[in-house]
């Protein structure tokens, strides 16, 4: 399988007709868009493009409620959550 993703030279990443910041680096998920984030996850040879967060609903980054936080990672099994190209992942470490 080729790969499908080129740096701009400006340093970003274009991975199937969208530009990214760099790998495992958020962005907003465009408008319309039902999730909140989008990210081109690297996880050793495997890059994905993952969405991640429910749109309308509050996670930590706005909320900031400590106990809400915990009661979320314990709810979810964040800790036994170990691929970055999973949306799993991605909503135990950067959302909550």
């Amino acid at each position: 399988m080729s790969i499908q993703f080129k740096r701009t030279p400006d340093g970003k990443i274009k991975y199937r007709g969208e530009l990214f910041a760099g790998f495992n680096k958020p962005k907003k998920a465009p408008a319309g868009d039902p999730k909140k984030y989008v990210v081109l996850a690297k996880d050793g040879s495997k890059v994905a493009k993952v969405k991640f967060g429910q749109r309308g609903y509050e996670d930590y980054l706005q909320h900031g409620d400590a106990k809400r936080r915990a009661n979320f990672k314990s709810r979810m099994n964040c800790s036994a959550s170990k691929d970055k190209t999973t949306p799993k992942w991605w909503v135990c470490h950067h959302n909550w």
